[in-house]
């Protein structure tokens, strides 16, 4: 049987970490940021786990992580 290939897109935003969780960074800190306060900014910069409902796809789309 081949290999199961990685989806390159969310190997880019996931780590793994060392409990086995998924890292990713927060959404909508890109651009349009002038309507956005100093405190959502902020608040954006920390990273998170993902979803535990999310959790069993994305171990699919990341066999190897």
């Amino acid at each position: 049987m081949p290999k199961m290939k990685t989806k390159r897109a969310a190997a880019k935003r996931f780590k793994k970490t060392a409990t086995g969780m998924l890292k990713r960074n927060k959404a909508f800190k890109s651009h349009i940021l002038t309507k956005k306060t100093t405190k959502t900014k902020r608040n954006l910069r920390h990273a998170t786990m993902t979803d535990k409902t999310n959790e069993a796809n994305m171990k699919k789309v990341l066999p190897y992580l």
